[in-house]
């Protein structure tokens, strides 16, 4: 049972990403989050202020412009869970994101790793990730 509650929790940040919703997404991970990452160039970062700033980078419309939705669909391909006791849970699997670039669908992938603890009043946080891109 914990290991599909993680999963799902996992999906959930996946779709808080996908919507670009930085609030959602941050009560989803620990404030001291960690990851290696590409947009990271090799070195670990800890902390949510890295992560706030893809969120909240200024789009090229002007201000006054309603916002598009996001078309973006991630899925977990071939998820797998390890449970290390009864709290932690390691969770791998490829993520597939599917969205328009110049009006054409287009699906990357990445391979990726995120950790997940269990705290004291039984909330799944997201504490360390680890996302690669396949070598072109």
């Amino acid at each position: 049972m914990a290991a599909q509650d993680v999963l799902r929790r996992n999906q959930d940040l996946l779709n808080a990403i996908a919507a670009g919703d930085y609030e959602l997404y941050s009560t989803f991970c620990d404030p001291s989050l960690t990851c290696f990452e590409p947009e990271a160039d090799g070195h670990l970062v800890e902390g949510l202020d890295f992560h706030k700033y893809y969120f909240t980078m200024p789009s090229s419309a002007p201000a006054d412009a309603p916002k598009p939705k996001a078309h973006v669909l991630n899925t977990m391909a071939s998820p797998h869970v390890r449970m290390i006791g009864d709290r932690c849970a390691v969770v791998s699997y490829v993520r597939l994101t599917q969205k328009m670039v110049s009006g054409a669908p287009v699906t990357v992938r990445a391979e990726e790793t995120r950790v997940w603890e269990k705290k004291d009043d039984g909330r799944w946080v997201h504490v360390h990730m680890h996302r690669s891109l396949p070598a072109k």
